[in-house]
């Protein structure tokens, strides 16, 4: 078998600038403005996931995806690793992320407040202020991200 020495793969130099070796966590990201939105739509459809099981497990599945969305932009944007995909735009797809879970949420929530369980009515209260700070958390990448970039493209025409 070849190992890497025969293939002429070299490892990198000492000191030489050889990209992402691995993970690192930007723990000045979990107090930015971002980074406590994630954390709270995460907590919250966490508690809304738990509801849902206990209550009406047919829409447990719309929490559990969208718990699973969160962790990935939260994992995606605390280790920077989302500027290896240049060619997305990542503050337009943040945005279609909340607006598409606003309007799962606010489905999902009225219609388990139908059922009148307790549960189901925890969960209600909870979508409502989870789609809230998803509101809110699209209205702030609008604000600082999408409109900007319209402007600038405008005034260099």
């Amino acid at each position: 078998m070849l190992g890497a020495w025969d293939r002429g793969v070299r490892p990198p130099e000492e000191g030489a600038d050889a990209g992402p070796q691995g993970f690192s966590v930007d723990k000045t990201f979990f107090s930015s403005l971002k980074g406590i939105l994630l954390e709270a739509e995460l907590a919250l459809t966490f508690i809304i996931f738990i509801c849902f099981t206990a209550s009406i497990s047919a829409y447990m599945a719309a929490a559990l995806l969208e718990l699973f969305i969160s962790l990935a932009f939260l994992f995606l944007y605390a280790t920077q690793y989302y500027r290896s995909f240049e060619r997305l735009n990542w503050p337009c797809l943040d945005f279609l992320r909340c607006v598409s879970a606003i309007v799962i949420f606010l489905v999902v929530s009225f219609a388990a407040v139908t059922s009148r369980d307790g549960a189901a009515i925890a969960a209600f209260v909870f979508g409502i202020i989870l789609v809230s700070v998803f509101t809110y958390d699209a209205f702030k990448i609008y604000q600082t991200e999408l409109v900007p970039r319209a402007t600038q493209g405008d005034q260099q025409q």
